[in-house]
C-alpha cells in the first residue's frame, strides 16, 4: 500500500515537472523573439517617449501589438495623468501616444 502512495505521488511530481518546463519553455520563446527583434534598447526608447512627453517615467515594457514589437513606455505628467508612449522597437519610431485611464477614478465615482 505504501508502495503506491511513492508511486503516485512520483508520477505526479513527474507530470508537474514536465508541464511546468514546458510552459517555461514557451514563455522563455516569446520573451527571446521580443528581445531578438528589439534593436532600440530600453534607454534609448525612455530618452525617446521622455522628449514626446515631458514627465518622469514610471515604466518601460517591451510588447507584441498588431504584429509589431514595441516598446511601451509609460509617463506620469506634472498633472498627475499617465501617458503611454508606443515606440517602434525596431526602429525607435513614436508610433503613437495613449492617455491611460486612472482606474482609481472611475471606482471612486462608482462608489459614491
Amino acid at each position: 500500500m505504501r508502495t503506491w502512495g511513492i508511486i503516485t505521488a512520483g508520477v505526479v511530481g513527474l507530470l508537474f515537472a514536465l508541464g511546468s518546463s514546458a510552459w517555461a519553455d514557451d514563455t522563455e520563446g516569446k520573451i527571446t523573439d521580443l528581445v531578438k527583434d528589439a534593436k532600440v534598447t530600453i534607454d534609448q526608447a525612455i530618452k525617446t517617449a521622455s522628449e514626446k512627453v515631458p514627465g518622469t517615467v514610471v515604466e518601460a515594457e517591451l510588447e507584441k501589438k498588431h504584429g509589431k514589437t514595441v516598446w511601451e513606455v509609460e509617463v506620469l505628467g506634472a498633472d498627475g495623468n499617465v501617458t503611454e508612449v508606443h515606440i517602434d522597437a525596431a526602429t525607435g519610431a513614436v508610433i503613437d501616444t495613449e492617455a491611460k485611464k486612472d482606474e482609481k477614478k472611475k471606482a471612486g465615482r462608482k462608489a459614491k
